[in-house]
């Protein structure tokens, strides 16, 4: 990671100076993180590839302004975060979805799209804040102070976050393997 942070830096400083190419490349490597972080935020692909477009415009204009080239990526993050907040107030939601529970299946037993569908089920469960401290760090692997600037709040708060999100994923995660595991035995 080190090396990358110090390749994002270099692109950086040539972009500064008018290195479009430089520009594309750090747009290339960060979009698909951007996008997916950005569609656990917004929950809309279509609007997620917008929000990308904005936030990356957004960035090239005020490359300039960023203070520390070699955090390129929290600053980059700093920007989503605000654009999809931005449009989460402006679209309020109309109605309320009601996620489904997730499956009574032993985890061993679940198919991987089966998993991936309850622990998404289990990530809308969780507050705003929570959802999106976890998905920084688990899914993205920023640091707690890296975290920390994206979301403009004390480091200490960040880890309140992410853990008591965790502990309530593995409340909601949890009885896919009891329930699982009750009704294997009843079957046999």
């Amino acid at each position: 990671m080190i090396f990358r942070e110090v390749e994002d830096r270099d692109l950086v400083l040539q972009a500064r100076t008018g290195d479009v190419e430089a520009y594309n490349r750090l747009v290339s490597r960060w979009e698909k993180r951007v996008y997916n972080y950005l569609l656990k935020l917004v929950a809309d692909p279509d609007d997620a590839l917008d929000l990308s477009q904005d936030v990356f415009l957004k960035a090239y204009q005020s490359l300039r302004r960023l203070e520390d080239p070699a955090r390129f990526s929290a600053w980059l993050f700093r920007i989503a975060h605000n654009e999809a907040y931005s449009l989460l107030r402006r679209k309020k939601p109309e109605t309320e979805v009601e996620d489904s529970p997730p499956p009574a299946r032993p985890a061993s037993d679940m198919l991987p799209v089966e998993t991936s569908i309850a622990v998404a089920s289990a990530l809308r469960r969780l507050s705003p804040d929570q959802r999106e401290a976890v998905v920084l760090k688990i899914y993205h692997g920023f640091k707690f102070d890296e975290i920390a600037e994206i979301l403009d709040c004390p480091a200490s708060t960040v880890k309140s976050r992410v853990y008591t999100a965790l502990d309530a994923l593995k409340q909601t995660l949890a009885p896919i393997q009891r329930t699982g595991g009750t009704a294997r035995k009843n079957l046999h």
